[in-house]
């Protein structure tokens, strides 16, 4: 399994969102893409996008500067 990281750290809401859902098609299924985002908004929007969009919501970790990350499977 493979993930891949998009930096949407600056990114105001709803950019993370829209990013995500514009680098699902390059992720193979089955693989993961992490959004890193400083959007508190992003903690909310990434899981309740995954529900709507039919996707798994892995959960929330850690870059390795601290700043919020956001890990979803694809599985369509």
């Amino acid at each position: 399994m493979r993930t891949t990281e998009i930096d949407c750290r600056d990114l105001p809401c709803p950019r993370p969102i829209i990013e995500l859902a514009k680098a699902l098609p390059s992720v193979e299924v089955g693989d993961q893409l992490a959004v890193v985002a400083h959007d508190p908004a992003a903690r909310h929007d990434v899981p309740a996008w995954c529900r709507m969009r039919g996707q798994e919501y892995v959960g929330e970790e850690r870059a390795a500067d601290g700043a919020p990350r956001y890990v979803v499977r694809r599985v369509s």
